[in-house]
């Protein structure tokens, strides 16, 4: 009876069990077949794949067949991987393992990341190896483009700052916490008005957040505070971030610091304004300096030969007095315009400062104190005595201007040398050796708003009788026109330092021999052709020369000298000849062309302008072969004489 079949209700239990494992089985081969992981099914015994489902033969590139019966070790894509027997052994100990990143390579040779999970577990009386395959290759690109990204904000040179849709801060890279001088935890739930200037108003902010809140980018120009209380510059553009429903959540910033390059725009444009205003400003000195001229030799021959009362003296010193301080101011406008005659040697910058003191002292008066910090060794520097003396008695001037009620001035030299970094400080700036002249008073100070303009012509805050504005332009040109340049540093209350740097000679330069006593003054007969275009001034010079014993021919262009000198070309022993002359006849080319004729004529040439600019690098020099208007009528008479009795 134990072995007749299933009778009734035992039937039908059979039945039924047999239909759900087979339901069972058709459930998990369609989750097997469809599941969008790779799965392998490996014979725990011996490691052989029993079965593969379809996704991981797609991603590997191999058929069913190609890998049933295959241990893992044997299939290109996990070979010198994965140790059959190491990995047999550890799920045997542990019953599971687990690689988060497993590098594999496909059969095209696709390089892919994978998460590889194995669990043993009994099936019936088997066990089998379940191995879970996940494909992390996209996942992993996207945490590797994250990290790098990540990277490139933290080290990014421009500050990168993400805000909320309030503006606070929730992110801030370390460029921030560089330019701002604020750290990220001060920063970090601040909102970004911390960095107000006061230079913008609340119409500038307002106009911003209504682009951002119209969800466009915004581009703009900060001038910001850092936390030291010092002003920066940024170009700045700020994008709205979205999220994946198009609503914004948050704004990212990203600004550049270019305080530099704004200061040296500012240097740039102000050069270019001051060789413009230079331009007019020389034009107007040159006419000003034939009117000069005419007044002072005028003034000398009345002197001379007028026997003058002493009340007439009295007037004729003080019209020449007058003469002298418009010339003094037309120097100063031919310097800030670098066309005033420049007579460079080579000398200490120590010795020309000490051979100006007790002028300084004159002019600073009691109520001022002096201190000198001379280098201890020789500062020696190629440049024109004279215009130096005028650097440091211009900012003398200018110090004691700013300490009426009395103060301490402080000169300093120094020997500096400079590497390529100095080009971040100033448009001038080159490397190489310099010497630093350093003018520092305890006077009032140049408000922050008045420094860009200190050095403009004409631009001065003192009273119209205190000042013409021309002492510290004056200063930049003759600076410039020495190949250095001037850094100002002020404090409101508490003083100004300029400082100024001139190359430096580093040889010992050899002594110049002094010149030799001046000659006489007087004529002896011999024929001067003077050639000038000023009427007046053309009067005056024949006047003085007559009245010194020389014969005198006249011309007002080239042409008409050309004319003169057919006719009288044997007599004439000098010619006295401005620069510029009209016509299109220089009075260089005027000289050659006589020169050719007669190559022992002796020549003087005169100007109101620098003989390097008016002659295009000719050798000139002055009170030898060169006169700078406006010059006394003595001076005149002793070049001539000079000229005329030099040996070829």
């Amino acid at each position: 009876m134990a072995n007749d079949p299933p009778q009734g209700n035992e039937k039908d239990t059979v039945t039924l069990t047999e239909k759900a494992l087979r339901a069972s089985e058709l459930s998990y081969r369609r989750l097997f077949e469809a599941a969008q992981d790779g799965i392998l099914i490996l014979d725990a015994d011996t490691g052989r794949v029993n079965d593969v489902n379809p996704f991981l033969t797609k991603l590997l590139g191999f058929s069913h067949a190609e890998m049933v019966g295959q241990t893992v070790g044997e299939l290109s894509p996990f070979k010198d991987l994965v140790s059959n027997q190491i990995m047999l052994e550890r799920l045997q100990q542990n019953g599971y393992i687990r690689y988060e990143d497993l590098p594999l390579e496909t059969r095209d040779g696709r390089k892919i990341a994978v998460e590889f999970v194995c669990n043993i577990y009994q099936v019936g009386d088997k066990k089998v190896i379940q191995c879970n395959i996940r494909d992390i290759t996209a996942r992993k690109r996207a945490e590797e483009t994250q990290t790098l990204l990540a990277t490139a904000i933290e080290q990014a040179a421009e500050t990168i700052v993400i805000t909320d849709t309030h503006g606070t801060i929730q992110y801030a890279n370390p460029a921030f916490e560089r330019i701002s001088g604020y750290t990220r935890d001060e920063a970090i739930g601040q909102n970004p008005r911390v960095l107000k200037s006061g230079k913008h108003d609340a119409a500038f902010y307002r106009q911003m957040w209504d682009v951002l809140d119209s969800g466009q980018k915004w581009s703009g120009h900060f001038v910001n505070r850092r936390k030291d209380g010092t002003i920066y510059e940024e170009d700045a553009t700020i994008s709205p971030v979205r999220d994946k429903g198009g609503r914004i959540v948050n704004f990212v910033a990203v600004k550049r610091d270019v305080t530099r390059e704004m200061k040296l725009e500012a240097q740039f444009h102000q050069a270019q304004k001051m060789e413009s205003i230079g331009q007019l400003a020389g034009g107007v000195a040159h006419d000003f300096n034939n009117i000069l001229a005419v007044i002072q030799m005028q003034c000398d021959s009345l002197k001379i030969v007028g026997h003058p009362s002493a009340e007439q003296l009295e007037c004729a010193e003080e019209i020449s007095a007058a003469a002298q301080r418009g010339a003094a101011l037309t120097r100063q406008l031919l310097l800030f315009s670098r066309k005033q005659t420049m007579q460079p040697r080579d000398l200490d910058l120590n010795q020309s400062i000490n051979d100006v003191t007790k002028m300084l002292h004159r002019v600073l008066g009691a109520d001022v104190q002096m201190r000198f910090k001379f280098a201890k060794q020789p500062l020696f520097i190629h440049a024109d005595a004279g215009m130096m003396d005028q650097v440091l008695v211009n900012l003398a001037v200018n110090s004691r201007d700013a300490m009426p009620g009395g103060g301490m001035l402080v000169i300093e030299t120094s020997a500096v040398d400079f590497d390529e970094s100095v080009r971040a400080h100033s448009i001038q700036a080159s490397p190489g050796a310099y010497v630093c002249l350093s003018v520092s008073d305890t006077g009032c100070g140049i408000p922050s708003e008045n420094l860009p303009r200190i050095f403009e012509p004409f631009f001065t805050t003192k009273d119209a009788s205190k000042g013409t504005g021309l002492g510290l332009a004056t200063v930049f040109g003759i600076v410039q026109q020495h190949r250095g340049w001037v850094n100002v540093y002020s404090d409101v209350g508490h003083g100004t330092t300029f400082r100024i740097y001139l190359p430096r000679l580093t040889s010992v330069p050899t002594q110049e021999s002094k010149q030799s006593e001046s000659p006489a003054l007087c004529g002896g007969g011999e024929t001067i052709l003077v050639v000038e275009d000023d009427a007046f001034l053309g009067a005056a010079a024949r006047k003085t020369l007559s009245q010194c014993g020389y014969r005198m021919l006249a011309a007002m262009n080239g042409v008409q000298a050309l004319e003169v000198w057919q006719e009288n070309r044997d007599k004439i022993d000098l010619l006295l000849t401005d620069l510029v002359l009209p016509g299109g006849m220089s009075g260089m080319d005027l000289s050659a062309r006589l020169l050719m004729d007669n190559p022992k004529l002796r020549v003087i040439y005169a100007s109101g302008h620098s003989a390097e600019i008016a002659a295009k690098g000719s050798a000139l020099n002055e009170g030898v072969n060169f006169l700078s208007k406006p010059f006394p009528a003595g001076k005149l008479a002793q070049t001539v004489r000079r000229t005329l009795d030099a040996i070829r």
